[in-house]
């Protein structure tokens, strides 16, 4: 036993010692140095794409050169590398969309976020970092801190272009680490963009100023060795130790032969354990690295305990859904606030980072606000504005009596959760696709003024993609739009969420599940079905004892939510063209084509 043991660990070391010091290390030494315009030099972990090179592996980084630019992109997202020190192992660079026009009217491609340069080897020097944010606000600001963009950006930067609403935006930016409370009520933050230059502080900077600042760009930290490799220095520096320990190479090679069956099982079991824990340990650090990155522009940050304090020890649950339980708590100011508290799921913190990433900025009258959020480890929470008359469903399902809504009030909540999923689609630097619009994530505060809410599913994507990669079924039947099933139906988009819109229209007119086995006729086991079949016959829409005026509100919202529900995508209107049908006259609408069909 003792015998097998001790060879199993001569065994280990031998194959950690030829693995190390024989595979890894000899194409770091064999990679020659290569240069693109002003960055010369460029070598190990750095290489150029497509350069010629006597190395059997990639390098650790790859750059590539265009228009004697050395360029580093990172989940699609390009940056032009304005320098490497070798010494302090950072790499500067900066988003090449700043660089766009060569003046100060160039913007960044899109909001900063860490987790877009987050990989293995990658993170984000903290130290020295200066953060910029992008505002765009109703009214003027009378305030140092905010610096007005319209000498460089009238003409460019104009929020309200990708906005339905007809309105005189005002565009700042502002320095500094900012908790999202400091920022005015009527202003909301639409871009984020870090920099590393140490005279961005200056005083009196005009915003053409702080762009030149920007120029300077960031800095991130990178790691020289594959962090499985950690010893393999010392296993290299020991060769001569493990040389003796086993003798000459014919003895090696016995000796592999005869014990590898011996230990390859338990190697293997101590391996998987091993990757395992690192990934695992490697997800906690990711969310916690994310969000301190984030931190300067994040709503509060909470300890565990402070989130237990805030609950009363989790006393009074609102609710709960499939990995999460939703707690009432209240802040040391009085405001009474949900606490969502995340359990285990099997997106390793994915859903988190997608609700903090999506609505961490956001600032709109129909998207619910964080608050805060806390994160330790495995402990997750997020704080919420309390939505105190919960969440749609109960108004359109509920058979409870007090929990009808009139006709006029739902029609009013359309308009409203119709607006914050144009502004989703539309009003921020990313389009952002909710993928899980339906009536439990609709949340109505006293006044009834919904919010869309839960954004564990969400997708961020370029403004100007028209269509975004293929992505696997993702939302609650029903509500789902078909594209995402069947692909020769269309390419997915923010279509997906129109359709969404659709069924939960349908179901606002209806009070009830669109589809339902115990309807009273058969014909309206299927309501969509059903209700296209009364409007091609001229019919009016029979639902309870309604007024005249409340009879043109349902047929007006059922002929939004067919043209919401069809089949094929390239039928079905914007997020911005469904909000113009609502608020318009239903003399002004085209009878929809029949929804079930891609003709």
């Amino acid at each position: 036993m003792h015998l097998g043991r001790f060879v199993c660990t001569k065994f280990s070391l031998l194959h950690l010692f030829l693995l190390c010091c024989g595979a890894k290390t000899l194409p770091y030494q064999c990679q020659k140095p290569s240069s693109c315009g002003q960055i010369l030099n460029i070598s190990h972990p750095f290489g150029l794409k497509g350069d010629p090179g006597n190395c059997s592996e990639e390098p650790l980084y790859q750059l590539e050169c265009e228009n004697d630019n050395t360029v580093f992109y990172s989940k699609a997202l390009k940056y032009y590398v304005l320098a490497i020190n070798y010494q302090d192992s950072t790499i500067r660079v900066v988003d090449a969309g700043l660089l766009q026009r060569n003046n100060c009217s160039s913007l960044p491609f899109r909001s900063f976020s860490s987790y877009d340069l987050q990989d293995d080897f990658l993170y984000l020097r903290q130290m020295g970092m200066a953060t910029v944010l992008y505002l765009s606000c109703e009214n003027p600001v009378d305030s140092s801190h905010y610096i007005d963009t319209r000498p460089c950006t009238h003409g460019v930067y104009n929020p309200a272009n990708r906005s339905s609403m007809e309105r005189q935006y005002y565009s700042y930016v502002m320095l500094g680490n900012r908790n999202v409370s400091e920022i005015a009520d009527h202003c909301r933050i639409d871009m984020v963009v870090k920099s590393s230059s140490p005279t961005i502080y200056s005083e009196n900077l005009s915003y053409a100023d702080i762009h030149n600042q920007l120029l300077y760009g960031f800095q991130l930290g990178y790691s020289w060795v594959n962090p499985d490799l950690d010893h393999c220095g010392f296993l290299c520096m020991s060769g001569i130790i493990t040389a003796d320990l086993f003798g000459n190479a014919a003895s090696l090679i016995a000796l592999i032969i005869v014990v590898g069956r011996l230990c390859t099982l338990p190697l293997v079991v101590a391996f998987l354990i091993y990757k395992w824990r690192r990934r695992h340990l490697s997800m906690f650090d990711m969310v916690e690295d994310f969000l301190q990155s984030q931190n300067n522009l994040m709503p509060i940050k909470y300890s565990f305990s402070e989130i237990k304090k805030m609950t009363n020890g989790f006393k009074t649950m609102l609710g709960e859904g499939g990995y999460s339980f939703v707690y009432k708590g209240k802040l040391r100011s009085g405001r009474i606030v949900a606490v969502k508290i995340l359990g285990k799921s099997k997106c390793n913190g994915q859903e988190f980072i997608n609700e903090v990433i999506t609505i961490g900025r956001i600032h709109h009258a129909n998207v619910v606000q964080l608050i805060g959020f806390c994160a330790e480890r495995s402990k997750r929470a997020l704080v919420y504005e309390f939505m105190a008359n919960g969440s749609l469903e109960k108004y359109i399902f509920s058979q409870e009596s007090g929990t009808s809504l009139s006709c006029k009030k739902m029609y009013e909540i359309s308009i409203g959760v119709a607006r914050g999923i144009e502004y989703l689609h539309k009003g921020c630097d990313m389009q952002i696709l909710h993928f899980d619009i339906k009536p439990h994530n609709i949340l109505l505060d006293e006044n009834f003024i919904p919010k869309v809410s839960d954004f564990g599913l969400a997708k961020l994507y370029p403004i100007e993609d028209s269509m975004v990669p293929h992505t696997a079924a993702r939302g609650t039947m029903g509500y789902m739009a078909p594209e995402l099933f069947y692909k020769n139906i269309g390419g997915i988009s923010y279509k997906a969420d129109v359709y969404s819109f659709g069924m939960l229209l349908m179901e606002m007119v209806s009070k009830r599940k669109n589809l339902n086995a115990f309807a009273e006729h058969s014909s309206q086991i299927y309501f969509p079905s059903w209700v296209f079949d009364q409007l091609s016959l001229g019919k009016e829409i029979e639902i309870g004892e309604i007024t005249d005026e409340e009879k043109e509100i349902v047929k007006k919202m059922v002929m939004v939510s067919l043209w919401c529900i069809q089949m094929k995508p390239s039928n079905r209107p914007s997020m911005n063209k469904v909000v113009e049908m609502l608020e318009n006259e239903v003399c002004c609408l085209q009878m929809p084509p029949t929804p079930f069909n891609l003709v």
